[in-house]
Formats: structure tokens, C-alpha cells, sequence
């Protein structure tokens, strides 16, 4: 199910005006020093008056079955403001790792929570290198005779791993890598937040002693579950890129209006019109890109995995460069703390850096190719 353009927009306006009442610059400054980096009350809100958890949730599971299109819109929208929720992590990591796994028994039991947003949820892949490559995983599973498994490592770089009600874990068994569903209060399992750039994105490193768990899908299916939830995943975080290369575009583009210098706006000097134009290229470059992968995951195209690849590079290179002009635009006052350029700039650095970083997601581009 696609909505149409006007469904689009409606879309867009009620999410807007949603960040625009509950996630202004000082509620982000605020969340960035709380523990945990979010507001339950606010997240609440979001689930119960604008379903938003639920968006691209099958019906069968309590959600509204819609796909990326509409959750592209979203995303832009909470890029745009750096919205502080537990929403990146849960609905387009977890929820669509128990979607790939193909484990009706798993979704049934996790997924009309997440869909509530009752539950929180998580997805543990990287370890200390941070490598999303299934073949790098080293925290093991292994059966406890009960029909249970237990798991042994640790993980690093976990989104919203300190609060996530439902840790989705990829650990390797002796038939290679494989998901496993772990509860938060499950024995043996610790949570270390982390000190990051981006301090509007919460991350931990998570240990697992022992930690009891249980398989989801397949035995040894892990890697291809991953597959598709980079590929889902990355069309996800291109959004929000965009979303956030957008409101740095809209940023500069108004303080050159606005700030005078020997007595004439600065935007009418060459150099920052050519800086406002070259992020003018850039933003709508990425959006198109975006917006393409988004569609064509909605049509099931066999090309989507390529145009996936694609979006994560072309949002991630866009994003870093209307962050770093945004900063050069604003002058003096855009290397202050006290202004929210440098928030844009972390958000772009870590999530250009989130699934590996420019030389990874290339490789991965080849390799979606055939290259």
C-alpha cells in the first residue's frame, strides 16, 4: 500500500507540526544530557496520536501496512528536527530484522508491541570494529539443552541499547551467523552507554555472559536477514540524512537573508550564494535518490538493493557537505556551541559513519552491482 501525493502531505504537515511542538532545539539540548536520551511521555505521544511506530507495520500485527515511502516522510521529519526517540533503532532495525526472518511466531509475539509503541527494540550487529559483515561476528550461540540458546560476547555501537525493551542479536552457531530475541532483563546481560559525537543518538555496548536467548528464523540465516535490513535500513537513514541536509540548506539560506554585512545581506555576496547553490544541488540530488529507493521498495523491484546502496552514499556525501557549509555560512557564530550547527554536523558524521563509512557502503554499492 502506497499513499498518494496528497496523503503525502497531510503526512508531512502532522509530523512537522508534531516536531515543531515537542522536539524544538532546547527539548534536543535537554535530551542530550538526560538519561535515557528520550522522552517517554513524548514517545507515547507519538505512538498513540500519530500511530508513528505502527506506520510500516504489517495490518496482520497491529500496524498500518505501509512501507518506505511513508516512512521516508517520517524520517525526513525527525532528520530535519534531530528528534531524540527510540525510533530509528525500533522500527526500522528491529521490526524489519523479525519482518526478514520470516518468523511468524517471532513477529506475532514482538511486533504489536513495537506497533503500540509499547515495546522498544534494538538491533545488535556491530562488534569493537564496528563491521556490519556477517562474517566478522564473533559473540557465539549455543544450544542449552532445553530448546533454548545461550549467547556469549559482546556488542558494540548498539542504538538505544541501554533502554530497548527487545535486544535482536546476531551471533554466529555452528551453522553461522544467526538472530536471536533477548529480553532487557534477561540474566547475564549488561549495558554500557557510549560516549559519542552524536550525543543525539544514543549508543551502548552491550555484554552477554551466558545471556539467555532464543532463535529467531532460521538456524544460520543471519546473513541473509542482515542483508535486507541494510538495505531497508540504509534507504531509512538516507531520509533522515536528507531531512537534516534540507534543514541545513533552509538554515543558511535564511541567515544570509537575514545578516548584513557593510551594509548589504551577506547572500548577496558571490561566494555565499555559490555555497547556498552548491547545497541547493546537493540536498535535492539526495532527495531524489532517496525518495527513488524508497518507491522502488515499495514495488518490490529487484534493483532496490542497488538504488539502496546508492541513496546511503549519495544522502551520506550530502548531508556532510551541507553541514560543513551550513557551519561556513553562519561564520564565527556557526562554531559556537551555542548554535545548533555543530548538532547537524555530528548527526552527519555519525551517520555517515553508522553502517561503516564511505569506503564500506562503496564496496557494498559494487557489490549490489555484480562488481
Amino acid at each position: 500500500m502506497i499513499a498518494d501525493e496528497r496523503e503525502l502531505r497531510e503526512l508531512r504537515s502532522s509530523v512537522r507540526e508534531f516536531m515543531e511542538a515537542k522536539a524544538p532545539e532546547e527539548a534536543v539540548r535537554k535530551l542530550m544530557e538526560s538519561e535515557p536520551h528520550f522522552d517517554p511521555e513524548v514517545w507515547a505521544q507519538a505512538a498513540d496520536q500519530l500511530r508513528l511506530p505502527g506506520l510500516a507495520i504489517p495490518e496482520e500485527y497491529g500496524g498500518d501496512g505501509f512501507g518506505l515511502v511513508e516512512l521516508g516522510v517520517v524520517l525526513e521529519e525527525m532528520g530535519r528536527a534531530l528528534f531524540c526517540a527510540p525510533f530509528f533503532a525500533t522500527v526500522l532495525l528491529a521490526a524489519q530484522a523479525l519482518l526478514a526472518s520470516g518468523d511468524k511466531d517471532a513477529c506475532a509475539r514482538h511486533l504489536p508491541g513495537i506497533a503500540a509503541g509499547r515495546t522498544t527494540a534494538t538491533l545488535a550487529v556491530a562488534e569493537d570494529d564496528g563491521s556490519w559483515d556477517p562474517a566478522l561476528i564473533t559473540v557465539r550461540a549455543v544450544p542449552d539443552g532445553d530448546g533454548g540458546w545461550r549467547l556469549t560476547g559482546r556488542k558494540c555501537f548498539v542504538i538505544d541499547g541501554t533502554t530497548a525493551d527487545l535486544v535482536l542479536v546476531v551471533a554466529r552457531t555452528v551453522a553461522g551467523p544467526s538472530l536471536f530475541a533477548v529480553d532487557r532483563s534477561a540474566a547475564g546481560l549488561s549495558a554500557e552507554p557510549l560516549e559519542t559525537l552524536d550525543a543525539t543518538r544514543a549508543m551502548a555496548r552491550l555484554a552477554f555472559d551466558s545471556t539467555p536467548a532464543t532463535l529467531v528464523g532460521t538456524d544460520g540465516a543471519g546473513g541473509r536477514v542482515m542483508a535486507r535490513v541494510l538495505d531497508v535500513a540504509s534507504v531509512g537513514l538516507a531520509a533522515e540524512q536528507t531531512g537534516g541536509a534540507r534543514r541545513c540548506l533552509e538554515t543558511s539560506a535564511e541567515y544570509a537573508r537575514t545578516r548584513h554585512q557593510f551594509g548589504r545581506p551577506i547572500g548577496s555576496f558571490q561566494a555565499v550564494k555559490h555555497k547556498c547553490a552548491d547545497m541547493l544541488v546537493q540536498v535535492s540530488l539526495a532527495e531524489a535518490a532517496s525518495r527513488e529507493a524508497a518507491l522502488l521498495a515499495a514495488q518490490d523491484a529487484t534493483n532496490f538493493p542497488v538504488a539502496a546502496a546508492v541513496a546511503h552514499a549519495c544522502c551520506s556525501r550530502a548531508y556532510m557537505f551541507a553541514a560543513m557549509e551550513n557551519i561556513q555560512v553562519h561564520g564565527g557564530i556557526g562554531f559556537t556551541w551555542e548554535h545548533p550547527a555543530h548538532l547537524y554536523f555530528r548527526r552527519a558524521k555519525a551517520s555517515q559513519l553508522l553502517f561503516g563509512g564511505p569506503a564500506v557502503y562503496h564496496e557494498r554499492l559494487l557489490d549490489r552491482l555484480g562488481i
